[in-house]
């Protein structure tokens, strides 16, 4: 199979604020794919450079939310909880507080949403619960992409400090915080930065992650 980019597609969803007009953007950013994928999807990545003077208005962050809202859900459990801040917001400062030192720069963003799970009454639920939160979050980022934003899913915070922040109840465990924005500009952020997020994007191939008939025999 030989890999191939639909940039046509793809490049049409780049609109104001997003990566086709911002000064020093990483390029080649669309994932290498062995057949076409939705635009959307091939576009989808996680920038650290987000705009301070961009905001995210209240239908996007409706979208997105709305998005995760329907996202899969074992057993129609729908355990996923959200507690959102929006910058200016004391709940957006506390969050931003609760980051550890390397997700500094999601104190530029728009947006934090600290994504928690109702793990329910044993190991199985739980185990069902992170799944549905997973699939709320990769719906929440794509549906941002297709609005002209970007997503950066983290993991890399204090969970207990949230708890308590948030009044989390027993059986909630918060997973994640996912940063929403607009692209900012690459000249203005610090080099790590920069350099971490020019690097190729890859992911390991088809033949090494879909096995046909038993494991390890390849798909094609």
């Amino acid at each position: 199979m030989s890999p191939t980019k639909d940039k046509g597609d793809a490049r049409a969803i780049f609109s104001a604020g997003s990566l086709a007009d911002v000064s020093d953007a990483p390029s080649g950013r669309l994932a290498v794919t062995s057949v076409p994928i939705h635009p959307d999807l091939a576009a989808r990545w996680s920038p650290r450079a987000f705009d301070p003077d961009a905001t995210v208005s209240p239908d996007q962050l409706t979208a997105v939310l709305e998005a995760a809202r329907w996202a899969a859900s074992w057993g129609q459990r729908e355990p996923v909880r959200f507690v959102v801040g929006t910058r200016a917001e004391e709940t957006f400062t506390t969050l931003a507080g609760l980051l550890k030192r390397g997700n500094s720069y999601a104190h530029a963003a728009g947006v934090l949403v600290l994504v928690c799970v109702d793990e329910g009454e044993d190991e199985h639920t739980a185990r069902y619960a992170a799944v549905d939160a997973g699939a709320a979050i990769a719906q929440l980022t794509i549906e941002a992409v297709s609005r002209g934003l970007i997503a950066h899913p983290m993991a890399g915070f204090d969970v207990e400090g949230a708890r308590a922040a948030f009044g989390v109840p027993d059986g909630v465990r918060p997973l994640a915080v996912v940063a929403l924005g607009t692209l900012g500009d690459y000249a203005e952020v610090d080099d790590a930065i920069a350099e971490r997020d020019s690097r190729p994007r890859a992911r390991l191939s088809l033949d090494q992650i879909a096995f046909r008939d038993r494991w390890g025999h390849p798909l094609i």
